[in-house]
């Protein structure tokens, strides 16, 4: 079986594990969908919210509004402060609804736990937790940008701030790449649900190209996603011709460091006259 067909028959396995698969969702009478607006609405939700985070279409999040309205959960209106602003609220029998959706959800999972051991459950939960990560890493969508680009430039500046208060001496934001001096190059930018939490960009330098401010945002941190981002750097370089590939970085930043020798990059003497570059790395790439 191909790795398409395990992820594809876990889907199945679990979904149906789950009991999502029916109109009776955790016994409430409801479909899944319902049951989850119901719970993500909770003291109050503005319906643009709601469709970014569930990822729902305003034609379907309108439909399950309308059935939860009519059974009495559920209000639809205006912001009080904004009435351009429409705003989902729970009535007295939503949040009694919701109260025992809770209920049922956590003796769901108690459930699911009671037969295993301790050391199973510890199993299980760390597993959840690397599927979360590795889900969440495949979601994140990186794409070249222009070296102007206002989410690219945002990134840039939360990446000179940060390094302003992690650098003993500082950091100058005039240092930063500047607009139109990317040549050749690529300006690579990561957006998680639509949101920018990432980027990194190379430059090429006469026999070599290099890599520049590559950061992620703290929020998204922890998942790989500086890796990933890395190894995309790494491999849109080399589709241009590139075959080496340098960068510096700064003593204080050790979960850099870590990560750049962990892809294969060796240390070597200084390479440019950056006061921030105080360690300098190099990679030989290919496609």
């Amino acid at each position: 079986m191909d790795q398409i067909e395990v992820v594809r028959d876990f889907n199945r396995f679990y979904t149906q594990r789950l009991g999502v698969l029916h109109d009776h969702y955790l016994g409430q009478g409801r479909p899944l969908g319902e049951a989850r607006l119901l719970f993500e609405i909770g003291a109050g939700a503005d319906l643009r919210d709601l469709r970014g985070r569930l990822g729902l279409d305003s034609g379907y999040l309108s439909r399950l509004l309308r059935s939860l309205g009519d059974q009495g959960l559920v209000s639809v209106g205006p912001h009080p402060a904004d009435r351009r602003v429409r705003v989902a609220t729970l009535t007295e029998a939503g949040r009694r609804e919701r109260a025992d959706l809770e209920s049922r959800s956590r003796d769901s999972v108690a459930a699911l736990l009671e037969p295993l051991t301790e050391e199973q459950r510890a199993r299980l939960i760390e597993a959840q937790e690397r599927i979360r990560r590795l889900v969440r890493l495949a979601g994140v969508a990186i794409e070249a940008v222009a070296d102007d680009d206002p989410d690219g430039r945002g990134c840039l500046t939360a990446y000179a701030s940060e390094l302003a208060l992690r650098f003993p001496e500082g950091y100058d934001p005039a240092t930063l790449t500047p607009p139109g001096t990317l040549g050749d190059g690529t300006f690579l930018l990561a957006r998680e649900e639509g949101a920018p939490v990432g980027c990194g960009l190379w430059i090429p330098s006469g026999s070599f190209a290099e890599i520049r401010h590559l950061w992620v945002s703290p929020a998204a941190r922890g998942y790989g996603l500086g890796a990933r981002l890395l190894r995309s750097l790494e491999q849109d370089a080399a589709a241009h011709g590139v075959t080496r590939l340098r960068l510096g970085t700064h003593p204080a930043l050790t979960e850099a460091i870590a990560l750049y020798r962990a892809a294969g990059y060796r240390e070597i003497p200084s390479y440019d006259t950056s006061p921030y570059n105080q360690l300098s790395f190099e990679k030989e790439v290919v496609l």
